[in-house]
């Protein structure tokens, strides 16, 4: 532990033993300390390059325990299909915000995945067998009592991490639904901005449902299938629904090895901590900083300057890491710009009292105006994506099996889902109802303007929001 994290940890020792802190009225002492701690290293670290930063969430620390994880990559086809029917969906729901220049247009390239599975008879101390993958896949699913799949997309704000830092909560999900995980390597901005992970997603959505020759899993159908993320995976899971509703909208199919195939929903989204608003515009971004690790918004500042490398700044330059400055306000890019998510299956969502409440609470909010069922819940006092950051304390217990619930009721019976909207409780996980009126202050212009104001855009939105 580096010498300057002492201080900070006797002085947040000594506020929680006194009570002097607010959050010591919800936290257990170890969770108040991580917190305080991965605070400071995000505010107060010497500056890294985009590359260093990337580098340290990418080294692989191996796998054992109770998990089985089979390393796959999906199959090019060998029509452009998939990714012209992408790049036109792109620019049809676009025309109303284009300004400026397009986007790099991506390949399409073979996307590594991870298949997950828990391994129930493995000590914590268990190594992989040394087998060939598609020999783990078997014995994965050996273990598997249900049909769940879920197709998960890792958080990092697009730049950051990969199927590997997440395995202890895809391990998770794969235990407590019963069913399996396809955790994917979508490619990172900068070096691959929007809609690279788009492309990735969808690719990887296909490659569950049309396998191709030399496939080691069958055919998976759509109604076993849900989209799983968090943070910015959450965006990424969310923003392959709304490319698919798209694509349904304009009652197009895709040519994929060979065959024209139909584009269906997937059984549910269940996304947790989504980063819904990537210009980073609404209130809670600053207002909820005392119950967060995450810092203050700073991703279109002209005060955030990483030390420049061969990836940032990007060549031709742009203000965002994974955008486009054409495209920062782009549907599928700030998903609560969103003009309808009508059509959409059945979604789970869950945040804290974090950085990213409001944005969250409001799209839960305009899910519910839609007639979209949804399932949402907010953890009292608790930071993003918490559940992997302090997996042991009884709220993240609550959420992974909240988050797991909803991914096998959506898949046993989707139809069956109702809208539920619930605050749980710190240490007692208690459940209160939450009145869904109350849900978000924010209208959509509301919204439209604050996203608009925060990456200069100038003018009314009335005729903005007509043509969305």
């Amino acid at each position: 532990m580096p010498d300057n994290e002492i201080p900070l940890i006797l002085r947040v020792f000594v506020a929680h033993i006194l009570k002097l802190s607010e959050q010591s009225r919800y936290l257990d002492l170890q969770s108040e300390i991580t917190i305080s701690i991965l605070r400071s290293i995000l505010l107060h670290s010497k500056p890294q390059s985009i590359s260093e930063s990337q580098a340290t969430t990418l080294v692989d620390p191996g796998i054992k325990g109770r998990i089985w994880v089979s390393k796959v990559a999906s199959q090019v086809p060998p029509e452009q299909g998939i990714r012209d029917t992408l790049l036109a969906t792109i620019e049809t729901v676009h025309e109303a915000e284009a300004e400026g220049a397009g986007f790099k247009i991506p390949d399409i390239v073979p996307i590594e995945a991870e298949w997950t599975g828990y391994r129930a008879a493995a000590t914590p101390d268990s190594t992989l067998p040394r087998v060939s993958e598609e020999d783990k896949y078997r014995e994965m699913m050996k273990e598997c009592k249900s049909p769940v799949t879920v197709l998960y997309f890792h958080g990092g704000a697009y730049y950051l991490c990969d199927p590997c830092t997440h395995r202890s909560v895809t391990k998770r999900l794969a235990k407590l639904t019963g069913g399996r995980v396809y955790s994917v390597r979508y490619r990172l901005a900068p070096q691959a901005p929007f809609p690279s992970a788009v492309l990735d997603a969808l690719v990887s959505y296909f490659t569950l449902l049309y396998p191709g020759p030399g496939s080691i899993h069958d055919a998976v159908p759509p109604e076993q299938i849900v989209f799983a993320g968090d943070s910015a995976g959450g965006n990424l899971a969310l923003a392959l629904l709304q490319a698919v509703l798209e694509i349904r909208r304009q009652g197009r199919k895709i040519v994929w090895l060979g065959e024209e195939r139909d584009v269906p929903v997937p059984a549910g989204v269940a996304v947790n901590s989504p980063w819904v608003d990537l210009v980073q515009s609404m209130p809670s971004l600053s207002a909820n900083l005392k119950w967060d690790y995450l810092p203050p918004p700073a991703l279109l500042s002209t005060t955030w300057k990483p030390p420049p490398d061969d990836v940032w700044p990007a060549n031709p330059p742009r203000r965002h890491i994974y955008v486009d400055d054409a495209y920062l306000l782009h549907p599928l890019v700030s998903l609560h710009v969103n003009s309808t998510w009508r059509g959409a299956p059945p979604v789970y969502v869950c945040c804290g009292w974090e950085c990213l409440a409001d944005e969250d609470k409001y799209f839960v909010a305009k899910l519910r105006r839609e007639g979209v069922a949804v399932v949402f819940e907010e953890y009292e006092a608790m930071p993003h994506v918490f559940a992997a950051i302090v997996p042991k304390i009884p709220e993240s217990r609550r959420c992974m099996e909240g988050w797991a619930r909803f991914i096998s009721d959506v898949v046993k019976d989707g139809a069956a889902v109702k809208s539920t909207y619930t605050t749980i409780k710190a240490r007692t996980l208690k459940e209160d109802p939450i009145d869904p009126e109350t849900l978000s202050p924010f209208s959509q212009k509301d919204v439209l303007d604050m996203a608009r104001r925060q990456v200069g855009r100038k003018g009314s939105l009335p005729e903005v929001v007509a043509k969305l």
